[in-house]
């Protein structure tokens, strides 16, 4: 049985054979796709651990160790991570990506900060890092070849002290554990918003012609076949199509992965050789596509192996029922429960929230046959042109067959719309200081613990700066301590305010810019319960230093400020650069979700298209029959498209508006934020997606009036 299912897959006409070719395109597109997404995965969980490997835990064992000290940097918004090593014995063990452990006053550096090094004049960057360069750091020791790292060698007794100082006995063998909530965000946009799409494409495209296949099979039943030996030759046809074209996808995989590296999709580029796939992964799209098309074709033909009359006995499907909407409102309703209610822990949370999305997707699938069919009845019910009358009618009479191919686009877009929300809310309210503010301009370090004299030489040299137009001391409240201070109402700058009437000391924040707010010249400082007797005997808590927007003049005090103070945590930072930070990250998931929309907005096209093409096939006799009759081809493709560009943008306009509830309610439950919602982009690359879809589609109709001639009709 199996060759002969292969002499039908082959042998079979014309038909047949293109059949069998459209088959292997589409599943070559879709393993194609489904190897770059598993791909991707991998390595940006190698990026992830590479840059967990930066921040590694103290480790007991015996012989020489090594002292780690990990500290953040940073240049005109962007991230510096310094490593200070030092060794305690000969056999100490040396940190990857390096062929030796640097001697005091050496460093190695990764190739994007050598060359940034290179670049920038030294005042402003290179002479926090003096000594002498050994070389550049290797790419194992590098989340992305963009990462900005500098390994400095130091004395055991000086690294010792340096802030988040550890002992390491080996490197790498214990790597922290990754981010749970990061990698979770990474699969769950992955597998829910472009993992089902492509899916749903291949299973599309191994249904191609079931129905024409469904009658061949019929008349080798009424001719003795059995139901098992049908069984054999079908899933055989759709296993050699879905073998050549998981062939073919493999082979697209190898030829684009390395462009693959080049795009930033998490915010950094990956190292092309981090584009990997495991054995697993090989094994499961290798065996699972070809498998997952026989298994389409068998469950595709259950009407033949009921009877073989039962192919000619079609009757119309039990419509769907309104209970289809109950997932759908429990996922709403659970997470609207926890608005008021977040429990306190990151476990909690997730057990809070993901049920409530989960349930979400779950009834937006189980619900789309029932959305699609009231959809098509409304459509019918006011259509005013046969076109739209015949389109609503059949939708509305197999909804399930409508909404199968735009099922994929559902979730992924209801899942990027959720990514979507969150992210432009937490960036509008936690995002950056607007480049040029008072805020951006400002720099700051802070002493919490040990606070150190400030020589009022360091003083004059930071006011000596070309560009930097104050520079403050601030000295530790003896009332509130933390990181708030105190200061003489005549040291004020007035770019942050002045002090109530009456006061000679105010009470301020260690960076004059209280947390979540903005700089503001007419803010009024309270009075301070201490005299300025008393202030000068304080210690410094902070030094802030206003370059007025000056990138140059904030990059130089940095590196006073830098070499002045080596052993504090933090070290100079300007206010709302961590908020720079964490909003380019955002904005790193952000691209990722677009991403994934244009590319299940492409799969859902596809699927479409493969829809429509096995529709007009099964369908050439009556169209035939409606041309004969005298109906203009016209109509007959207003037929075709209303039947899929009707339910893809009802689907569309459901998933985002879900979407879009979804988000509201989880930030509202989790960080008391009311959704912002995405900006002009998200729906401009919407709208494109869409557009497109319709081209697709649109490409199909010439195909209408070649198959549904007057000698269709006659044939049949």
């Amino acid at each position: 049985m199996i060759r002969f299912g292969l002499r039908l897959a082959v042998a079979g006409g014309r038909e047949a054979l293109i059949r069998l070719v459209v088959i292997a395109a589409a599943v070559a597109i879709g393993a194609g796709l489904l190897l770059i997404t598993l791909a991707g995965v991998n390595a940006t969980n190698t990026q992830l651990t590479r840059y967990a490997l930066l921040y590694p835990s103290a480790s007991a064992g015996d012989g020489d160790a090594l002292w780690w000290s990990t500290r953040e940097d940073y240049y005109q918004g962007t991230p510096i991570i310094r490593v200070d090593v030092a060794p305690t014995g000969p056999t100490a063990p040396t940190p990857i990506g390096i062929p030796s452990v640097p001697g005091p006053g050496d460093y190695y550096a990764s190739p994007a900060l050598a060359e940034l090094l290179a670049e920038v004049p030294a005042a402003q960057l290179s002479d926090r890092y003096p000594g002498r360069s050994l070389g550049t750091i290797g790419p194992d020791a590098l989340a992305s070849p963009d990462a900005l790292l500098v390994i400095i060698g130091n004395t055991a007794d000086l690294a010792a002290v340096l802030p988040n100082a550890r002992k390491l006995t080996s490197i790498g063998d214990k790597a922290p554990a990754l981010p749970e909530t990061v990698v979770d965000l990474i699969v769950g946009v992955i597998a829910g918003g472009l993992l089902f799409p492509v899916l749903i494409f291949i299973g599309t495209a191994t249904r191609l012609s079931a129905a024409r296949r469904e009658q061949r099979f019929a008349a080798m039943r009424l001719v003795g076949a059995t139901p098992k030996q049908i069984s054999v030759i079908a899933a055989t046809e759709a296993a050699a199509a879905a073998v050549a074209g998981t062939v073919l996808g493999f082979a697209m995989f190898y030829a684009f992965r390395h462009q693959l590296a080049a795009i930033p999709i998490t915010g950094m580029r990956y190292f092309p050789g981090d584009i990997t796939l495991s054995a697993l992964d090989i094994a499961v799209v290798a065996l699972g596509v070809p498998a997952g098309a026989a298994l389409a074709a068998w469950v595709s033909l259950r009407r033949v192996r009921i009877s073989p009359l039962g192919v000619t006995r079609r009757t119309t499907p039990r419509p769907p029922r309104a209970y289809r909407l109950i997932p759908l409102v429990l996922g709403v309703a659970e997470l609207a429960y926890f608005i008021g209610r977040r429990p306190p822990t990151s476990d909690g949370q997730m057990a809070a929230f993901l049920p409530g999305l989960l349930l979400i997707m779950i009834g937006l699938v189980f619900a789309g046959p029932w959305l699609t069919m009231a959809g098509a009845r409304i459509l019918a019910r006011y259509a005013s042109r046969p076109a739209t009358l015949i389109a609503a009618r059949r939708l509305a009479d197999n909804p399930k067959a409508g909404f199968r191919a735009i099922s994929g686009i559902m979730l992924a877009l209801f899942v990027t719309s959720v990514a979507l929300g969150v992210i432009t809310t937490i960036i509008a309210n936690r995002g950056p200081a607007p480049i040029g503010s008072v805020d951006a301009g400002t720099l700051s370090t802070s002493f919490y613990d040990d606070p150190p004299t400030v020589p009022g030489s360091l003083v004059t040299e930071l006011r000596s700066i070309p560009g930097v137009r104050s520079a403050t001391v601030i000295k530790m409240n003896p009332v509130e301590g933390g990181d708030a201070g105190v200061i003489a109402c005549t040291d004020i700058p007035a770019v942050y305010g002045r002090c109530a009437d009456g006061a000679t000391v105010a009470a301020v924040p260690g960076s004059f810019i209280p947390w979540g707010e903005s700089a503001s010249a007419t803010r009024v400082w309270p009075a301070a319960t201490i005299s300025v007797a008393e202030l000068q005997r304080l210690p410094a808590v902070s030094i802030v230093v206003d370059t007025g927007g000056s990138a140059v003049a904030l990059e130089r005090a940095r590196t006073v400020l830098s070499l002045a103070y080596p052993n504090y945590w933090v070290g100079p930072n300007v206010p709302g650069e961590f908020e720079s930070d964490f909003a380019n990250t955002m904005r790193g998931w952000q691209q990722l979700a677009n991403v994934i929309i244009i590319a299940s907005l492409a799969l859902a096209g596809c699927s479409l298209a493969v829809s429509v093409i096995g529709g007009l096939s099964e369908r050439k006799r009556p169209f035939s029959l409606l041309r004969l009759s005298g109906t203009p081809v016209q109509t007959l493709r207003r037929v075709v498209a209303l039947e899929s560009a009707v339910p893809m943008l009802a689907v569309a306009a459901v998933a985002i508006g879900m979407g879009l509830l979804a988000a509201q309610l989880f930030l509202r439950a989790q960080m008391d934020y009311t959704l912002v919602p995405p900006g002009a982009e998200f729906y401009a690359i919407v709208v494109v997606g869409l557009a497109a879809c319709l081209g697709i589609i649109a490409s199909t109709m010439p195909l209408l009036e070649r198959i549904t001639g007057p000698e269709t009709a006659r044939s049949e």
